[in-house]
């Protein structure tokens, strides 16, 4: 298996598409499907600085991006952490495939090692309606600095979960 991280490119987009939406019914991400958006509009953001894919063999089967932390997140991850220097590791994902073989964990550390370069604070939010996106998170050395219940999201789940990682394990 050859794995390459590369930045994303405009004609990965609509490929990325059908893997977020192929692989949401094992893990729940993103919680809200459908979309209340295009899929394309939930890959590619305002605020987005930075973003990559993994291939597999050729194939695109993953992504991560990082963004400006901005918003009503912004104020409580400040006050949880001590610090305005954040930046936001946001829509990383894996295909089913791909699940369990290391591939989300080279893409979670190029962007973690990104933002870490640029001299901030790596920050996430999640949402843990499976274990496993928080688990996955905690082993990796990221730690719960608070909680939030957004409008978005329905009043049956969880509340989302606020994650720093201030060192690396």
């Amino acid at each position: 298996m050859t794995v390459i991280i590369r930045e994303r490119r405009a004609e990965d987009v609509p490929v990325l598409a059908q893997v977020l939406a192929e692989q949401q019914a094992a893990t729940q991400y993103p919680v809200r499907w459908p979309l209340p958006l295009p899929v394309e509009d939930f890959l590619v953001r305002p605020g987005e600085e930075r973003a990559w894919v993994a291939e597999v063999d050729g194939r695109v089967v993953g992504h991560v991006a990082v963004y400006a932390l901005g918003g009503h997140l912004r104020e409580h991850f400040v006050a949880a952490t001590g610090t305005e220097e954040l930046a936001e590791l946001a829509v990383l994902f894996v295909g089913s495939d791909a699940i369990g073989t290391g591939v989300g964990g080279r893409l979670h550390d190029t962007a973690v090692d990104w933002i870490i370069a640029s001299g901030r604070q790596p920050v996430l939010d999640v949402v843990p309606v499976h274990d496993r996106a928080v688990e996955v998170y905690r082993h990796r050395g990221w730690t719960v600095v608070g909680e939030v219940q957004p409008s978005w999201l329905a009043d049956d789940f969880p509340v989302m979960q606020l994650m720093t990682l201030s060192g690396r394990p």
